[in-house]
């Protein structure tokens, strides 16, 4: 039985490389923002500004659990969802959770080019973005390092790369 848990900040790749992977592995692949969204048919933004942060993380734990239970699944979660009750103790529990670790300068580089898409971004100049960027991953990297393994998701800019990784993250996981 496979259940991997991607975990990473936005534009870590947890998508890209999730989906290849799964892929690879002939088994479904689930972005858990996707997941709530069709679930609630609402987008991540509405339940966010409907609820509040701390009643959409509860929201997001409740889903994190239910597809936390499917078999042979690949996961990729949001770049928040590690930090917030025990999430990180359910994914390392019930599969093999991945920090995709990348460099600020190759997260600043890829989401510099998605700020109209990402609304918490929109409107920061590129030096405000790398700060917020820095700080949010300091914040988050206590978290994010709780995952069972470690994983360097800073290649991910070709089909080759992303093929490549996709080997890489294989041999890592034995699977």
């Amino acid at each position: 039985m496979i259940r991997i848990f991607l975990t990473g900040y936005m534009g870590a790749g947890k998508t890209t490389l999730g989906k290849a992977f799964a892929r690879q592995l002939n088994v479904p692949f689930i972005d858990l923002d996707w997941y709530i969204e069709e679930r609630f048919h609402k987008s991540i933004r509405e339940l966010f500004a409907e609820r509040g942060e701390a009643s959409f993380r509860e929201l997001e734990r409740t889903m994190l659990h239910e597809a936390g239970e499917f078999e042979d699944v690949v996961i990729s979660t949001g770049g928040g969802t590690p930090c917030f009750f025990d999430n990180m103790d359910f994914m390392n529990g019930q599969g093999q959770a991945v920090f995709l670790d990348v460099h600020p300068d190759v997260l600043f580089r890829r989401l510099r080019v998605a700020t109209q898409q990402r609304p918490i971004l929109q409107g920061k100049t590129d030096e405000e973005l790398r700060s917020f960027i820095v700080e949010a991953l300091e914040k988050r990297a206590p978290f994010y390092r709780q995952a069972r393994y470690r994983f360097d998701a800073g290649h991910l800019e070709s089909r080759g790369q992303i093929a490549e990784s996709v080997q890489q993250l294989r041999n890592l996981l034995d699977v």
